[in-house]
């Protein structure tokens, strides 16, 4: 037995687990740093291939990851300045989809009009973001602004991503759910979380919780606690991402590309004022100039083993679900149960949007078709 698909879910905790987000939002799939010139990558959002490629010229480009001739994917092909060649037959395309050459002989045909999927494609936060859903939407919904980064004096950030075997809902759980504090006992990011406050709202669920952030026996030697009340907590599920601030100095954003239904790639940022890092043992603010050095160390020694004890029990539950979907859950906390009826909700909206007539845009020559 496997557990039921979305529609088969005899209940909302068996929906939110079969549930995809909707494709109409801006999804980062890679760090812009890591795609040079020339270079393609196979990215999945919810089991879609996409390729992403950087042209020879520089140009970003995002289009399905499949030539139309025999269904290879292209990113086993060649990027050229502006374009992509199937490495099979030579097929090549540009950044709108649209086959431009075949290094082949016609056979007696004009040149086809073969056009596939191309995909909205952005750098921002040193990310680069696809929208793999309706392209009339794609101005209208935004990437999270953090003005924070930008500017001649950046705040101090951690940059870190994770591939995790999980559905993409039970990381959101586990993010803003405060009541898994013993899992990370030995570092105590948060101790004695309550919650104050939680508030659904159309597109967001947003919470509140009184706990002692940042009480960690290395990390707590760098907060000023003097300018920063690290006694409370705000966050939001802000469908499709999350985020938490903790009085307007110490800050995150978490934006998920889910892969498949149960693998799901997590962007992590956080971000933090130089009026809350002070110099360990003296009541002195930490110098810019060391501001680099600590948020690389901290990075290293207190962020990604951290979040690994997040990947750990994520990846565990999803183990658990493929074998007890069917047992119930005693779950307490009110604000997991918000964030999955938010998931529910938004994926019910897509599924109709979906089904409902649409025009098909042509993508084959009739005459070879067969």
């Amino acid at each position: 037995m496997t557990p039921p698909t979305f529609e088969q879910a005899k209940n909302h905790r068996q929906r939110v687990r079969a549930a995809g987000l909707s494709p109409d939002y801006w999804y980062p799939v890679e760090w812009d740093r890591n795609l040079n010139r020339g270079q393609a990558i196979d990215v999945s959002f919810w089991n879609r291939s996409i390729a992403v490629f950087r042209g020879k010229d520089g140009s970003l480009n995002a289009i399905e990851n499949r030539c139309a001739h025999r269904q290879m994917k292209l990113t086993l092909g060649e990027v050229g300045d502006c374009s992509i060649t199937c490495a099979y037959h030579g097929w090549m395309y540009d950044g709108e989809g649209r086959c431009t050459q075949m290094f082949h002989d016609l056979f007696g045909h004009t040149f086809p009009r073969i056009r596939i999927a191309s995909f909205p494609i952005q750098v921002k936060h040193g990310l680069i973001w696809i929208f793999p859903g309706d392209r009339a939407l794609a101005s209208e919904r935004k990437v999270p602004a953090i003005p924070e980064l930008e500017g001649p004096h950046p705040w101090g950030s951690i940059a870190v991503d994770f591939t995790w075997r999980a559905h993409h809902s039970m990381i959101i759980d586990n993010v803003s759910d405060f009541t898994h504090a013993y899992l990370h006992r030995k570092s105590k990011p948060f101790t004695e979380a309550k919650l104050t406050m939680m508030e659904p709202q159309e597109d967001r669920v947003l919470l509140a919780y009184d706990t002692k952030v940042g009480q960690g026996r290395i990390s707590g030697l760098f907060v000023d606690r003097k300018t920063t009340n690290t006694n409370a907590m705000t966050l939001a599920y802000e469908y499709p991402y999350q985020w938490s601030n903790t009085d307007g100095k110490i800050k995150h954003w978490c934006f998920v590309l889910p892969i498949d239904g149960e693998t799901t790639r997590v962007f992590f940022i956080f971000y933090f004022s130089d009026e809350m890092l002070k110099v360990p043992l003296i009541p002195l603010r930490m110098p810019r100039l060391f501001v680099r050095g600590i948020m690389a160390a901290s990075k290293r020694l207190l962020v990604e083993p951290l979040l690994r004890e997040d990947g750990f029990a994520v990846e565990a539950e999803q183990d658990a679900w493929a074998r007890h979907y069917e047992q119930p859950i005693f779950e307490l906390n009110p604000v997991v149960h918000q964030f999955q009826l938010l998931t529910i909700r938004k994926w019910e909206e897509h599924l109709a949007r979906s089904s409902a007539p649409q025009t098909a845009a042509a993508t084959f020559a009739p005459a070879l078709s067969g």
